[in-house]
């Protein structure tokens, strides 16, 4: 019976100890929460942090002394574009730390008796009003950037069109450099005020841009458009010489119409058509030429030649592009000569010198006649006309009249208004001075054989060069 109450003595005596073990571990625990509260009623909880400053187990005014000194030394750090920055320091902006309280109610927010669950949520404080700063200083600070200094700003360039080797191409766009300045301060006071230690002007929208960039569809159709009309190549056939009208004539004609589509201008073609007329009308000019006896002459006047019609021209060359065809034509006239080669006269044509009353009638390099003649009377003023023409008709048994004369005449070949050549029957001589006082008025009169001669062998357009 006595080793019974032993055992149960012992077990009495271990709940003890375990009771107190749980007692003491209370106290412990109660005086570690004590602890912990008196502790955070003045500190930070752990993970404490303010604008990203670690404030963790510091009171208001350590947080406060470090804030100062933080704010002291703040700096803005400006990303701009080629990976250029630039700062701008508190000093220089007159930034201060303004004690308004606000560390103080962040603190407020921490409930001491709550501290231990601070270990498992940290707490990141974000504060905007405890600091101050000179605004006119950041005005003055953002003007001074060497990035917002005009030599140093590359303007924006719309993408745009260009005729180049390979035709009408799409020239990027240049990004460029240029800062709106308006913004750029909008946006350094909003970092400032956040407390932000940088700010990017590219994503903040800082910088101005081109309006029209490569990918712009309309760009594109318009490239496409263009090119149909450089890829074409019209031949402006001029007999033994030519034009060509590509795209290094034609890329200065491109013009965007009211549809926004890519055209042709009239207006410039025309103009074009206008060097054209420059370089081929030969309607009455000076021309060299040699004479039967070899002699080299300037024959002036007349109404031989070449007159390109500007506007019928100018319509035929523009619709031979937007054809779409490759092609050759030739341009449209209003006054046509016999030949269109550099050469107008060629080796087919009538020559007559009125000082030697003598003509000569060339076809094909072979000359065919060789005639004295009786030209205008020069006593009364019915000088034939010298210059070069062209043989408007040819008529038989026509009945010339004029002031005076009423004459028949077997073959008549006018070249200008009232001036021919014909046969002169009534004549018995021809040649010599006859033409001084007893001259024509103003025909060329040739003997009945030789008319005949001339008569049978040309055409409509012959030249007829008339000189002294």
């Amino acid at each position: 019976m006595a080793k019974k109450k032993s055992k149960k003595g012992k077990n009495k005596k271990a709940k003890k100890i375990v009771l107190g073990v749980l007692v003491a571990y209370v106290l412990i625990l109660a005086l570690v929460y004590a602890g912990g509260v008196f502790y955070y009623s003045k500190h930070f909880y752990s993970g404490s942090k303010i604008n990203g400053f670690d404030c963790a187990g510091k009171t208001v005014k350590e947080v406060e002394k470090d804030i100062k000194s933080q704010i002291a030394s703040y700096e803005l750090v400006i990303q701009e574009r080629e990976d250029k920055t630039e700062t701008i320091s508190a000093a220089k902006i007159g930034m201060e730390y303004v004690d308004d309280g606000k560390i103080k109610e962040l603190k407020k927010q921490q409930n001491p008796f709550t501290w231990f669950l601070s270990f498992a949520h940290a707490k990141d404080y974000t504060m905007s009003a405890t600091t101050t700063y000179d605004e006119a200083a950041v005005n003055a600070a953002v003007d001074q950037l060497t990035a917002v200094q005009e030599e140093n700003m590359v303007k924006p360039a719309n993408a745009h069109l260009e005729v180049t080797e390979n035709g009408y191409e799409i020239i990027p766009e240049t990004v460029g450099t240029e800062l709106d300045k308006e913004k750029v301060k909008a946006t350094v006071k909003d970092a400032i005020a956040k407390g932000a230690s940088k700010v990017n002007l590219e994503e903040a929208g800082c910088y101005t841009s081109p309006e029209v960039v490569s990918t712009d569809e309309n760009l594109v159709k318009q490239r496409d458009q263009g090119n149909a009309f450089l890829n074409v190549t019209v031949t402006i056939d001029f007999a033994d010489r030519q034009e060509i009208v590509d795209k290094e004539v034609m890329k200065d004609w491109l013009v965007v119409n009211e549809e926004g589509n890519i055209d042709l201008s009239h207006e410039k073609a025309k103009a074009y058509v206008q060097e054209l007329k420059y370089e081929y009308d030969t309607f009455g000019t000076s021309r060299p030429f040699t004479t039967a006896d070899g002699q080299n002459i300037t024959v002036s006047g007349g109404d031989y030649g070449w007159v390109i019609a500007p506007n019928d021209t100018t319509t035929k060359i523009l619709d031979a592009i937007k054809s779409g065809q490759s092609q050759t034509i030739t341009p449209e006239y209003t006054y046509t000569a016999y030949r269109r080669e550099k050469d107008e006269i060629g080796d087919t044509y009538v020559e007559i010198s009125l000082s030697k009353q003598h003509m000569w009638f060339f076809k094909d390099g072979q000359l065919l006649v060789s005639t004295d003649v009786v030209t205008g009377n020069h006593n009364k003023g019915w000088d034939t006309h010298t210059g070069v023409y062209a043989i408007m008709y040819k008529e038989r048994d026509a009945t010339l009249v004029g002031e005076g004369y009423n004459s028949h005449v077997n073959y008549w070949m006018p070249f200008y208004a009232n001036t021919g050549i014909h046969d002169a029957t009534w004549r018995n001589s021809f040649g010599g001075s006859i033409y001084m006082n007893d001259g024509s008025h103003g025909c060329v009169n040739t003997p009945y054989e030789n008319a005949e001669k001339i008569y049978n062998n040309i055409e409509k357009g012959v030249p007829v060069v008339v000189y002294n």
